[in-house]
């Protein structure tokens, strides 16, 4: 897994469950009736604060938020694991990351009483999961009779490969990026995607909304997989037909330049490189400019181009020129 890939993951995790609306309508849809009903909704306050280590961040994002049970206050805990496998450790890292959050409770307080923190855990992969929700269940052999010397707690764990498309519920985002992380790693995940983006209609109304919606093209095109450029923006306009020729795409054609790159750095190979660049450039210009005998005349330039820096710089070029007739003036000079 790149890193283009793991940290799509990430970014996507944050950039939807930062949003207090979000985290809200997960919470209320998700969580057990009898924590709803001591849950403060207005108290929630999210915390700048990451508790994953480095060498971890790869396989997991995590968000915390302040909040208060009952008028005492509390933290809920939000990891999301996007391993291809479930971790059999997970209890011990959530009480790593848990220890970490008290010790900064404990400064931020003058009470030498802990606040409660509420752990979930958001996994998806193409692998069920099958390991307990307690922490005592890592502890080998006597753990009935020892029971008043072992630490223990449960996690909730949403693993969205048990709940149906039509099960998954709340605001249009957390609906659309759930989908997502659900068939991320399904072989027929861009067949889904028209069907997905359906559900981005009324977001393609609003300013804010298409900034979003980037997001999820961005994602989306970073883990799928054999698929041309052609082919990826036909399933997108089928379920958007008015993102077409938009900025959206505009958008979308440089991120296949960046794959492209990607790609071919992967490989390790300069050859492979070009090509994954000459693929992405061709078919950015002919997004960004149209099929035009000016564009053609680009193409062909780009072609005949063999050093990478001068790819890279060509790259920038693209999205300066506003016209195919300035591109070539710009790759000329």
């Amino acid at each position: 897994m790149d890193n283009y890939i793991k940290n799509s993951h990430d970014k996507l995790f944050k950039e939807t469950w930062s949003n207090k609306s979000n985290v809200k309508s997960f919470l209320e849809n998700y969580l057990p009736e009898n924590i709803l009903d001591i849950l403060n909704f207005d108290s929630l306050e999210i915390c700048k604060d990451s508790f994953i280590k480095k060498s971890l961040g790869e396989f997991f994002s995590d968000m915390l938020y302040k909040t208060r049970f009952e008028g005492k206050p509390g933290y809920i805990y939000f990891l999301f694991e996007h391993k291809s496998y479930p971790d059999d450790l997970i209890h011990l890292q959530l009480l790593e990351y848990m220890l970490k959050i008290w010790r900064l409770d404990l400064k931020q307080k003058k009470s030498k009483k802990l606040s409660v923190i509420l752990p979930l855990v958001l996994f998806h992969s193409n692998q069920k999961w099958k390991i307990k929700d307690n922490f005592a269940s890592l502890i080998d052999g006597h753990a009935d009779i020892l029971s008043d010397f072992i630490p223990d707690f449960r996690f909730i764990l949403f693993d969205l490969s048990q709940y149906s498309d039509d099960e998954i519920k709340g605001t249009i985002i957390n609906r659309i990026v759930m989908l997502l992380f659900k068939h991320v790693f399904d072989k027929d995940f861009a067949d889904k995607l028209p069907d997905i983006f359906s559900l981005c209609k009324d977001l393609s109304k609003k300013e804010t909304g298409l900034q979003y919606i980037e997001s999820l093209i961005k994602y989306s095109l970073s883990n799928v997989e054999n698929i041309t450029p052609e082919e990826f923006i036909k399933k997108i306009e089928t379920a958007l037909p008015e993102v077409k020729g938009g900025t959206i795409m505009t958008t979308l054609a440089e991120q296949f330049i960046n794959k492209g790159m990607e790609q071919g750095l992967e490989q390790g190979l300069e050859q492979g490189m070009e090509q994954g660049l000459f693929e992405g450039m061709e078919f950015a210009v002919d997004m960004k400019f149209g099929n035009t005998p000016d564009s053609k005349t680009a193409i062909s330039i780009i072609k005949n181009i063999k050093n990478i820096h001068q790819l890279k710089a060509i790259k920038k070029s693209i999205k300066k020129a506003e016209t195919a007739s300035e591109l070539i003036k710009l790759i000329t000079s």
